[in-house]
């Protein structure tokens, strides 16, 4: 059952050493990428956006002193950011977004909940689209994390001023995906965590798993994992995203993008499932939905 103050997925942080590998691996499966994006403080990014409103957002440090400076001052966006590459490296998947129309009044809950991990964050930053228009984007982000929790994080984004730009063009992706459906993470002790997600998506659990409005976010152990998807997980007691699954139209398409570009990938049941590999962060997995 969803509750109806649940928040839906926004977007997925991904962080890289590079966007240029970011362009190449994404391109190669099919997506189309954004014009890269600066951020006010030291980090860039090179976004997917999908038809469904969400979007991937590979991040890359493109000033490391304007970073080193934002952390001091207390941005709680990059000092998790720092903290994931530091101790998982430079290539991953560290955070889930969820869409919020009152951030404070999420960060308020999540200090309530003893579970806040900072300060909220508000910042602007152009937006231009594939035929070169521009506009201002800005947002407010509240945090929430686990005190012992350093692998990852969650964060509730409203958009205070969303871009008047089309994105028609940047979402019509040769591999036919339209949104994200689950976002997977792998856990020891995936009862210890759902508690988390729950109250950044401000939903209840379902089992291992918390219900969005237009995705489901779940927390598996690597042997589940394994049995799901034939890929291998490191045993860990913390929370770590690992997955991603989009939904695309027709899989027969899917297959023909993945093969034009020689892209390794595997059949588990009916999902396409494609390793994590350089500029890419996390296993993609596609699932035909009609």
């Amino acid at each position: 059952m969803i509750e109806s103050s649940a928040h839906p997925l926004d977007h997925l942080v991904l962080p890289t050493p590079s966007l240029d590998a970011v362009r190449s691996r994404l391109t190669s499966l099919g997506f189309v990428v954004a014009p890269t994006g600066v951020h006010p403080f030291g980090t860039e990014n090179a976004c997917v956006f999908f038809a469904d409103g969400t979007y991937l957002e590979p991040l890359a440090v493109a000033d490391a002193q304007a970073t080193g400076q934002a952390i001091a001052a207390g941005n709680v966006f990059v000092a998790r950011d720092r903290l994931y590459r530091e101790r998982l490296g430079e290539e991953g998947f560290s955070a889930v977004v969820l869409g919020t129309g009152h951030a404070d009044a999420d960060h308020r809950r999540f200090v309530e909940a003893d579970l806040s991990a900072g300060d909220m964050l508000g910042f602007s930053r152009a937006f231009t689209d594939t035929n070169g228009k521009s506009d201002t984007a800005s947002f407010k982000l509240a945090f929430v994390a686990d005190k012992q929790a350093r692998d990852a994080f969650l964060f509730a984004c409203e958009r205070v001023n969303p871009p008047k730009i089309d994105r028609t063009a940047l979402q019509a992706h040769a591999n036919g995906v339209t949104g994200i459906v689950e976002v997977i993470a792998v856990s020891d002790a995936p009862p210890a965590q759902i508690g988390l997600v729950a109250i950044a998506a401000g939903a209840k659990a379902d089992g291992n798993a918390v219900r969005l409005p237009n995705a489901i976010l779940s927390i598996v152990t690597p042997e589940s994992y394994a049995q799901r998807f034939g890929l291998a997980a490191e045993p860990s007691p913390h929370l770590r995203f690992q997955a991603i699954v989009f939904s695309v139209r027709d899989k027969a398409s899917t297959l023909r993008a993945l093969a034009a570009s020689a892209i390794d990938h595997n059949m588990c049941g009916t999902d396409i499932v494609v390793p994590p590999a350089l500029g890419q962060g996390a296993a993609f997995i596609f699932r035909e939905i009609p």
